[in-house]
């Protein structure tokens, strides 16, 4: 038998509201603090705190965040979003829909019909229905993809959000993006991807955050999540599941030096992936990552996997729900991944067990210590490697460095009452 469980505040309402002493100060002029993790290596992440007046704005739409951004610039900036703004909408402001994007012919139907594995087989997706998948696709990306440039700050003012986009910071430096409800990066056109074993898998395109190339940023107090359009309502195609998101926040492509802290991830399969791919050596020496005081909620996996990198996960809060029967793994050990996880509290039911928290693919070490499941202390190394020793090699400990640069480190009984208090938008004390 596998190893089973062992030995909002009075003046919120609502849960984007700040409390009243936040609205005192300025936080879009706030640098990361000293030894905040490894996004405060060297000369730290100061963002746009230095931005003159003429480059601090209040956006309220798509254009006037699109204009903020400036194409990407590297000027010192600071981007307050104010209210609701819906990347989903054209040069007017009115809302497009996928029926406005597509072109060229392409219907889901006819490309259904065109590329059924029963009759298309494994090959790749070609021909008329695929292009006008990717033309309509592109239509999509030109509205939604919105590319953050180095010196920048975002901050969500109270109760902000920005729905449908995909936010790219792209070979950037010295970004911080703190305060806001992102939610929904929906992928009108998703692709088609068979394989030679019959499956195939649906790939979507927009991830909520995606850091590319890029280092010194810091993610802060923001709500990540798919609210609007959960996969969990869309319908199984070809046998899989037709899903409409990417991941949450992924770090990937060379980035490096990044805390992420105090943010909500809730509801999503593919949450967060440090490094993209067994075979981008280049990523050596790259992708260090400090996950601290986030909460991983109704999360299926990637909480984080990872590859390469030297990543400090330390007092997070992970919630599984009865009802979530599709629940993987939330830590992933991949190719020459060096994870130092620290202090860390989960709760799950009755189905999810120890040994399911950690999943490794092509990884040789985790170090663990301090982990709280269900109110019990339990060591995850070890029941790792008793409980899936038959289709996993065995991790060891040692991982090749001791984190540093980081804050107080609490209990993960503290942690799991401070993060379910006070991690995400609007929460920022």
């Amino acid at each position: 038998m596998r190893f089973r469980h062992i030995a909002l505040a009075a003046g919120m309402v609502g849960v984007f509201c700040l409390p009243a002493h936040a609205d005192a100060r300025d936080i879009s002029r706030d640098p990361l603090p000293a030894n905040d993790g490894w996004a405060s290596d060297g000369e730290g992440t100061t963002g746009g705190s230095a931005a003159d007046a003429a480059h601090v704005h209040t956006v309220t739409d798509r254009a006037g965040l699109v204009r903020a951004l400036d194409g990407g610039s590297a000027t010192p900036k600071i981007i307050k979003v104010a209210g609701t703004i819906d990347a989903n909408t054209d040069d007017d402001g009115d809302h497009l829909d996928c029926a406005d994007y597509a072109t060229g012919g392409y219907t889901l139907k006819k490309y259904l019909a065109a590329y059924d594995p029963r009759t298309w087989g494994p090959a790749k997706p070609s021909g008329a229905q695929e292009e006008a998948r990717q033309a309509s696709a592109a239509r999509q990306a030109e509205r939604v993809t919105l590319t953050v440039g180095s010196n920048t700050t975002i901050v969500g003012l109270k109760g902000a959000v920005l729905k449908g986009a995909n936010l790219q910071v792209k070979n950037a430096s010295n970004v911080i993006i703190r305060n806001l409800d992102l939610r929904d990066a929906y992928d009108c056109f998703p692709v088609w991807q068979p394989n030679t074993g019959g499956l195939g898998d649906w790939k979507t395109a927009y991830d909520t955050i995606w850091l590319t190339g890029s280092h010194h940023v810091w993610v802060d107090h923001v709500t990540l999540s798919d609210k609007g359009h959960p996969d969990e309502r869309e319908p199984t195609l070809f046998g899989r599941n037709y899903l409409r998101h990417d991941g949450l926040l992924d770090i990937t492509n060379g980035s490096d030096l990044v805390t992420v802290s105090w943010s909500r991830f809730v509801g999503h399969d593919k949450a967060m992936l440090i490094g993209n791919g067994d075979a981008v050596t280049g990523d050596r020496g790259k992708l260090r990552v400090t996950l601290h005081h986030n909460q991983f909620e109704s999360i299926v996996q990637r909480a984080p996997r990872v590859r390469f990198g030297q990543v400090h996960v330390y007092n997070n809060r992970y919630v599984v729900p009865e009802d979530a029967h599709d629940y993987r793994y939330s830590i992933g050990v991949s190719t020459e991944s060096a994870i130092h996880a620290r202090n860390n509290a989960f709760t799950t039911p009755g189905h999810v067990e120890v040994a399911d928290l950690v999943k490794s693919w092509n990884g040789t070490a985790l170090h663990d210590e301090g982990t709280l499941f269900n109110g019990f202390p339990v060591e995850l190394l070890p029941i790792h490697n008793a409980y899936n020793s038959g289709s996993e090699r065995d991790l060891t400990a040692d991982v090749g460095w001791t984190p540093t640069l980081h804050t107080k480190i609490d209990s993960a009984e503290a942690a799991d009452r401070e993060v379910a208090r006070g991690a995400g938008a609007g929460r920022i004390p």
